[in-house]
């Protein structure tokens, strides 16, 4: 049976982009947005835990992030993740709600984020690139087995690079456009 497989390959290449397209939502701008907190992970009852799944993120106020813990032995370690994540956003606690209070963004805070922007696209890119390869592996293992012939192989493998660079090309200008969106040009 034949290992090559285009459509899971597409799958896992849009997987990237989607991956991406959130994690850049994450990314601020000035405006309070609950997506900011998604890349936010806390550590309770022993495990790594996304800040969803142990509280309740919503934006009373549009430069207000309000985070409302389910349980009250878990505020310090959300405090504590929310401080750690790199986001530059100071909780304040008051029981079991913790609010955010979301600062204008400097000069130097924008290009930090433009950097963390650039540094998420690179992660997707290499992402495809790995998808790509393992889309390679699988067509040379095809022809190993005889299931295909040189030139099938060469044929497809061109399909494979054009899906690659197609996504690759969508990946940089999802990253511009974010990047032009936090510097305000």
């Amino acid at each position: 049976m034949a290992q090559y497989d285009k459509a899971d390959l597409e799958r896992r290449m849009a997987g990237a982009i989607e991956s991406l397209k959130g994690d850049l939502a994450g990314l601020r701008t000035g405006r309070a947005n609950v997506q900011l907190l998604d890349p936010v992970t806390v550590e309770v009852y022993g495990a790594h835990m996304p800040l969803g799944q142990v509280a309740t993120v919503s934006a009373p106020e549009p430069r207000m992030l309000s985070v409302q813990v389910w349980d009250k032995g878990n505020v310090g370690p959300v405090d504590k993740a929310i401080r750690s994540a790199g986001l530059g956003l100071n909780p304040i606690v008051d029981g079991q709600t913790l609010r955010l209070p979301i600062p204008d963004l400097t000069e130097e805070r924008r290009k930090e984020l433009a950097k963390l922007a650039s540094k998420y696209a690179e992660g997707a890119r290499v992402a495809v690139r790995n998808v790509r390869r393992d889309g390679m592996d699988n067509l040379k293992a095809d022809e190993k087995k005889g299931e295909i012939s040189e030139d099938e192989r060469k044929r497809k493998e061109t399909e494979v690079q054009k899906l690659t660079d197609s996504v690759i090309a969508d990946i940089d200008a999802a990253a511009a456009s974010k990047e032009k969106e936090i510097l305000g040009r």
